[in-house]
């Protein structure tokens, strides 16, 4: 089934995916996209080491970060390339937390960039970044006694959120439009996804072994660093100075306190966190924690490279008896390919499909245009693009032509230059078009909506607003700065 490009509604990561396109071979692209997404979240974490850390220290808390067992699982088990790289910015949200105690408004564009990329990469995500956000800032304020931390921040988050809103606006307006209801079908839904949880499918069991065991891990190498080091990192006179130990350790522990069970409660009542789906999600912030702490703790290298070693022999341990890293054949992979080559198409994302449609009724390989019943139909297709379909249609009599193409709101229909209405074909939700007698010129078309208009308006208002707050920024840096000329006169 051909599905239009709901920009508003999927992710942003298809624009990655088609720069990296134009520039390399396409079988190159997703070992391309890996690694930038890689060396982004290294460079962030590297940059929120190094505010306690030596340069070399640092790079091995990026390397661990990194190559930490969940992520190596979101790389060769998951394929999360969307979630990978907000990887990238949790390090970066605790940075700019910790230096808001001290520079107050002058971190607000930066945390609202953070907020926007977030809600712009991985809603999932985005959604653990904003919990993680509320508590981060709250803590920090309540160290420094500093309510100012916390306006900063509401202020920096909407202000994000405005950045995001060409995005975001549409996805709040046209869920109504799809079966949103499928991201918490059974098997995804948070109940059935707390470590160490059994239910009667035994591949969705023989994974959550896995992610629950490198989890299980992660904590136990967390504790022991925290417990039996703790004065080690108390020693650190910086992160000392700005709470940043028991920062780290409280967003650890709320992040790995979240991936069991005992906590369906809030899963269930807490706004929008349900949305995550799997709470091992949550081991990607609990990361964080576990690279900086471990390293800041152990500053010999024997132990750092012991305990690392036993996290990844943990992850080759399980992925051995429980879940090799790919289960595709290179049949399957040889089936889709071939699906894609003739235009039979593959299997959507059911929370995408149009409200009241069931797209498994759609026969597999159906013709792009075709008679719902009737004599014969002779097509001439002219163009068939994913917010474009033109074509032309003969019929002996006036007909409904059935495309196939899901129907959803925003398609324009028109006949021979006059605007039509369509219908939806029951089950299946495919587009019905009325056609006249003779010979008929088609053309449809994915329209920009009011929700998009809007969005796209408030994005360019606070763009400005961002911009107007960089150049305040900028020209009270100016002022503040002593004048270079009047001290060289008085040393003179």
């Amino acid at each position: 089934m051909v599905k239009p490009d709901l920009s508003s509604i999927l992710p942003c990561l298809g624009l990655w995916e088609a720069a990296l396109g134009a520039v390399l071979p396409w079988r190159a692209v997703p070992g391309a996209y890996v690694w930038i997404a890689l060396t982004l979240s290294g460079f962030a974490m590297f940059f929120l080491a190094r505010r306690y850390l030596s340069s070399r220290d640092a790079t091995f808390a990026a390397v661990l970060y990194i190559a930490s067992p969940y992520y190596l699982i979101v790389v060769y088990w998951r394929s999360a390339l969307a979630e990978l790289l907000a990887g990238s910015l949790l390090p970066l949200l605790l940075l700019v937390v910790l230096r808001s105690q001290e520079k107050g408004r002058q971190s607000v564009i930066s945390l609202a960039l953070i907020v926007a990329g977030a809600w712009l990469t991985n809603i999932p995500s985005a959604v653990m970044l904003t919990y993680s956000m509320v508590l981060l800032l709250t803590l920090a304020a309540a160290f420094k006694r500093k309510p100012r931390i916390l306006i900063n921040g509401l202020f920096a988050s909407l202000l994000g959120l405005g950045l995001a809103s060409f995005y975001l606006l549409p996805v709040l307006h046209e869920q109504k439009w799809v079966n949103l209801a499928q991201v918490l079908s059974p098997g995804i839904r948070p109940q059935e996804n707390f470590l160490f949880t059994l239910t009667p499918d035994a591949d969705h069991n023989r994974f959550n072994w896995l992610v629950s065991a490198v989890g299980a891990g992660e904590m136990i190498v967390l504790g022991a660093t925290v417990f039996l080091a703790r004065p080690r990192v108390g020693a650190e006179p910086q992160m000392t100075s700005d709470r940043g130990d028991w920062i780290l350790i409280a967003w650890a522990a709320f992040s790995s306190l979240l991936t069991f069970r005992f906590t369906v409660f809030g899963w269930n009542h807490l706004p929008e966190l349900r949305f995550v789906q799997f709470p091992w999600r949550w081991l990607l912030c609990m990361d964080v924690g576990l690279a900086l702490l471990l390293t800041i703790a152990w500053r010999r290298w024997l132990p750092r490279i012991l305990l690392f070693g036993l996290m990844l022999s943990l992850l080759v341990w399980v992925s051995r008896y429980f879940q090799p890293p790919w289960w595709d054949t290179a049949a399957d992979i040889a089936e889709m390919l071939d699906n894609q080559v003739t235009g039979q198409g593959y299997d959507g994302t059911d929370e995408y499909v149009p409200r009241q449609a069931d797209a498994y009724e759609v026969k597999p390989g159906a013709p792009l245009v075709a008679l719902t019943t009737g004599p014969p139909l002779y097509v001439q297709m002219q163009r068939w693009t994913a917010q474009s379909k033109q074509f032309s249609v003969s019929t002996a009599a006036p007909a409904q032509i059935v495309l196939r193409l899901f129907n959803y709101p925003a398609w324009r229909a028109e006949v021979n230059g006059q605007r039509v209405v369509t219908e939806t074909q029951d089950d299946t939700g495919q587009m019905l078009v009325p056609v006249r007698a003779g010979q008929n010129q088609v053309r449809i078309t994915f329209a920009t909506t009011k929700d998009r208009i809007l969005g796209r308006i408030i994005s360019l208002m606070s763009l400005v607003l961002a911009g107007g707050l960089f150049v305040l920024h900028r020209t009270e840096i100016r002022q503040s700065a002593p004048d270079v000329h009047a001290v060289k006169g008085i040393r003179s």
